[in-house]
């Protein structure tokens, strides 16, 4: 028998349903004390396991998993003068904590972006159940510059399939879009 994949803890054992009127929650560092705290108020969107190089993975994962939220929900509330920006010539700004390292949110200073207004966010950081499972994973073939064998693509995808989560080496088609649109109505090339 082939030993099962494992592509994120928070999604190994199948995917959780969300929670029917979900009011957000708090983000939590894994510093043993004066921990981060990023309080979420409301549901997420989009959520994804994503394989690129950049976004925060817990240990051991191939891929990490993100989602969205409008950046005006969410808030620092515990010892924010420990995030720094990772890399702040990278277009999402991911604000971690400089004592454990994790990724607590990214934002997009962009305005012209067409994700400015959205803040990226590790759901698994929240004790509260109920936040949007992911919907697909994003940037597969990624996993490989992450040092993952070429060899093991074909059941890395069958296992993101049997989650339920279909592989894409690009955002999902709807994300796409959204992205082509916006830049198509900045050009003048698609009227609003």
């Amino acid at each position: 028998m082939a030993e099962a994949i494992s592509i994120h803890p928070s999604v190994d054992q199948g995917l959780k349903p969300a929670a029917a009127n979900f009011s957000g929650g708090t983000l939590v560092c894994k510093c043993a004390r004066d921990q981060v705290k990023v309080k979420i108020s409301g549901q997420c969107a989009h959520n994804h396991v994503c394989g690129c190089t950049r976004c925060w993975k817990p240990e051991g994962a191939i891929f990490s998993m993100v989602a969205v939220v409008p950046s005006s929900s969410v808030s620092v509330v515990e010892h924010g003068e420990k995030l720094k920006i990772v890399d702040p010539g990278q277009t999402i700004h991911r604000y971690a904590c400089t004592g454990c390292g994790v990724h607590m949110y990214g934002r997009i200073e962009n305005k012209n972006h067409p994700f400015y207004g959205l803040d990226f966010i590790h759901v698994e950081l929240s004790q509260e159940p109920g936040w949007a499972p992911p919907e697909f994973a994003a940037f597969v073939s990624s996993v490989i510059e992450s040092g993952v064998s070429p060899d093991r693509m074909g059941a890395i995808r069958g296992r993101l399939r049997e989650l339920g989560l279909e592989p894409y080496d690009a955002l999902s088609p709807a994300l796409m879009d959204a992205i082509a649109t916006h830049t198509a109505k900045a050009s003048g090339a698609l009227k609003s």
